[in-house]
């Protein structure tokens, strides 16, 4: 969900607008793209953390997200977000501005433009670029370990419970790791759905 409401904005802005330091955005919303996801939980911890750039204030305020569930949620929106907004700004660019356009010069509000006329042009990019981020999370142990730690019953995943697991009891880590195996499975059919049947959907709602 944090995906959806940070990268819509991300992936409109980047498609339909232009200011200096777009290409800047970008590259910056795409690291984590390239980036080792432990190298990613540690400038998250160097960001969030007590001594942070913006732990120090959040700590004075008693909000402390390091080793936390928040942090889970973080780590894993950190390494997903780019997926959806990939996915995203694909599409806007591919609709192209002219029903909007027509839209505006109709009178329509740039919510109800929003709202009416891109959000439904682009719903099969949004879909994919959801299920598509939903599948990166579910595999995420890199950046989650090191900024959220492995805390049972707080920050510990299934990704994270299955390599503990492992040293313990293999035969529940086989168990586990066929669980996400199916999961995953299922999520990636989801995101290859042909984009036709996913608009057709959408319109008889």
């Amino acid at each position: 969900m944090l995906c959806i409401v940070l990268g819509v904005p991300l992936a409109l802005v980047l498609a339909r607008a232009r200011f200096p330091g777009q290409r800047l955005l970008r590259a910056f919303v795409m690291l984590p793209l390239v980036l080792p996801p432990v190298v990613g939980g540690i400038a998250l911890l160097y960001t969030f953390g007590r001594q942070g750039l913006l732990g120090r204030s959040l700590e004075l305020a008693g909000i402390q997200i390091m080793f936390s569930t928040t942090a889970v949620v973080l780590a894993q929106t950190f390494v997903a977000l780019p997926f959806l907004v990939v996915s995203l700004e694909g599409s806007l660019r591919t609709a192209g501005v002219k029903y909007e356009a027509v839209a505006a010069t109709l009178g329509a509000h740039p919510t109800t433009v929003l709202r009416r006329v891109t959000i439904p042009l682009v719903l099969p990019g949004l879909a994919s670029g959801s299920v598509l981020s939903f599948a990166r999370c579910l595999g995420e142990f890199g950046a989650t370990l090191t900024f959220a730690g492995s805390l049972q019953g707080a920050t510990r995943t299934l990704p994270l419970e299955i390599y503990l697991q492992r040293e313990t009891d293999a035969d529940a880590a086989v168990a586990l790791s066929l669980v996400l195996v199916a999961v995953a499975v299922a999520v990636v059919g989801l995101s290859f759905r042909q984009p036709r049947t996913l608009a057709a959907e959408a319109e008889s709602k």
